[in-house]
């Protein structure tokens, strides 16, 4: 069965919800893409009125942003510290947006969606 955006079939009470509609293809959910921590991969995906997202599927450089001394670089990931989305996916090197990484300067926090966004910005902490 495939992931919905849609409401929940159950109320907070625990009470069945009866369905406005029947399941349509606009509402479908996407795959989660799960981005690791790796040799560089990408994957353009086609969306909702024919646009195209690129998901990061591999990667190992982050742009860097350094809000102190107000500049940007690239630089590599040396290791995942922290993910706020789900504790295992520091076990599993998944990459989300919130994800506090250790880079050879420093540690800091992804601010895009790797999924989505196709890069990967961080701020350093």
């Amino acid at each position: 069965m495939a992931l919905q955006n849609r409401r929940s079939k159950r109320k907070p009470s625990g009470g069945r919800l009866r369905a406005l509609q029947i399941n349509r293809k606009h509402s479908r959910a996407g795959v989660p893409t799960l981005t690791k921590l790796g040799k560089d991969s990408r994957k353009t995906v086609r969306v909702l009125g024919g646009n195209v997202k690129t998901r990061v599927l591999h990667s190992d450089i982050v742009n860097l942003v350094d809000k102190k001394n107000k500049t940007q670089s690239k630089v590599k990931i040396l290791k995942i510290v922290e993910n706020p989305a789900n504790r295992h996916f520091v076990r599993r090197n998944i990459i989300t947006k919130g994800t506090v990484i250790e880079t050879e300067k420093g540690k800091a926090v992804v601010t895009s969606k790797p999924g989505q966004h196709g890069m990967i910005n961080a701020v350093l902490v």
